[in-house]
């Protein structure tokens, strides 16, 4: 079995943590980590639109955005294979973050995600990122909760299918 484990900002240890013990002991795992492509652009470009200034020009020191987003991308993925606790290979990749996502679950078993939304049963709880990987993804998709998961009563219920008093 080969599994893929999409690992997220602010999300990655419930990930990891069903993983670890969802997954056999003889699955190949991969953790994947995905930077979004357009926001050194968006850093980069934001001083430039000040009432139509120029950016000024980067200092000899300073440390490019990529760089930085790079390193932290690859340190989220070391300590997301210590907590696993097993060999794992990692994967930092960067682009459009659901679409580099589904690349690559190509010839995976297992796609291992957690929901991102709102903390309500029901579609609200995905992300538009993660509804569409969902939808496209070419394996198996074990969504997984960050945390306890919330109880019936936070289902939102059409208007029409809504008792009197609720």
């Amino acid at each position: 079995m080969r599994a893929v484990v999409w690992i997220a900002e602010g999300t990655w240890e419930a990930c990891v943590d069903h993983a670890a013990a969802l997954l056999p002991a003889d699955a190949e795992v991969t953790l994947l980590h995905v930077a979004p492509s357009d926001v050194e652009a968006i850093a980069a470009g934001g001083a430039g639109r000040l009432l139509g200034r120029r950016p000024p020009p980067p200092r000899p020191h300073e440390v490019p955005l990529r760089a930085i987003a790079d390193e932290e991308a690859q340190a989220l993925l070391e300590a997301a294979r210590s907590r696993l606790g097993r060999a794992a290979d990692l994967e930092a990749r960067r682009g459009r973050t659901e679409r580099e996502v589904v690349s690559a679950c190509a010839g995976a078993d297992l796609l291992v995600a957690v929901r991102d939304g709102e903390r309500t049963l029901g579609p609200p709880s995905l992300g538009k990122r993660t509804r569409f990987v969902v939808d496209h993804a070419p394996c198996q998709v074990l969504l997984v909760w960050n945390g306890d998961p919330p109880g019936v009563k936070s289902m939102r219920w059409p208007p029409h299918l809504r008792s009197k008093g609720s």
